[in-house]
């Protein structure tokens, strides 16, 4: 599926924005323009069953073909943010970026509670269609207000099957063997993605791993100097 993309910036040297489950590009509205001012063309996709692109079949790889269909090939710097980072890793030796950056990637989401059906937690999820504005702002209270509304208008547009669609990747161990470019992880503050263990693991497999110090999942949100200044010499 060719996807829609939004872009600041131009000239030769490209970054690209890759989002999570339920925003779309504009979830990186202060990322893209920092970059841009940095000398990339930024280019943010809305993945399938986001933003304005197309709607399903849902699966971990079919974001990832996604992106390799849409997306120029070596990029200076491709930038993933969980569900992003895991269609990234997915896609980043197609594409083949100079590095790359995964944002508290859905690696190793943890598998159904005990007694609990498979779908309980891709239900759970899937149920996030119906927050209201004063609950996403309960939820993340370090945002800014414009981000409270763009969140409200993502989750307008979202096909909450995605949740369904990855379920397979819920218990599942998607951490990459290696890194297939240079790489870096940043992580939340505690993260609820990347636990210590697996902190330790992906050092020991070859990834740079930074937290954002009290940041929440959504670090390029909850303070997006800190998330700048995690990034530093990556981008």
């Amino acid at each position: 599926m060719r996807l829609h993309t939004h872009t600041w910036g131009e000239g030769d040297r490209v970054a690209l924005l890759i989002h999570g489950i339920m925003a779309d590009h504009r979830t990186w509205r202060r990322v893209g323009p920092e970059l841009a001012a940095r000398g990339l063309r930024v280019i943010a996709v809305d993945l399938r069953g986001h933003g304005a692109s197309g709607q399903g079949p849902y699966g971990p790889g079919d974001f990832a073909d996604d992106l390799v269909e849409t997306l120029p090939v070596g990029a200076e710097v491709a930038i993933g943010h969980s569900l992003g980072a895991m269609a990234l890793a997915l896609a980043v030796e197609r594409l083949a970026p100079r590095r790359a950056v995964y944002c508290d990637p859905a690696w190793h989401l943890p598998g159904p509670e005990a007694g609990a059906e498979e779908s309980e937690r891709p239900a759970r999820l899937a149920a996030a269609k119906t927050l209201s504005r004063e609950e996403i702002a309960a939820l993340n209270p370090r945002w800014e207000e414009v981000d409270v509304d763009l969140e409200v208008a993502s989750l307008a547009v979202w096909d909450e099957a995605t949740a369904y669609g990855i379920a397979p990747a819920f218990g599942a161990d998607l951490r990459p063997a290696g890194p297939v470019v240079p790489s870096l992880v940043t992580t939340a503050d505690p993260s609820p993605m990347v636990p210590p263990a697996d902190v330790a693991e992906l050092r020991a497999r070859g990834f740079e791993v930074r937290a954002v110090e009290g940041a929440g999942h959504t670090a390029h949100r909850d303070d997006f100097g800190a998330f700048m200044a995690a990034l530093e010499g990556w981008v």
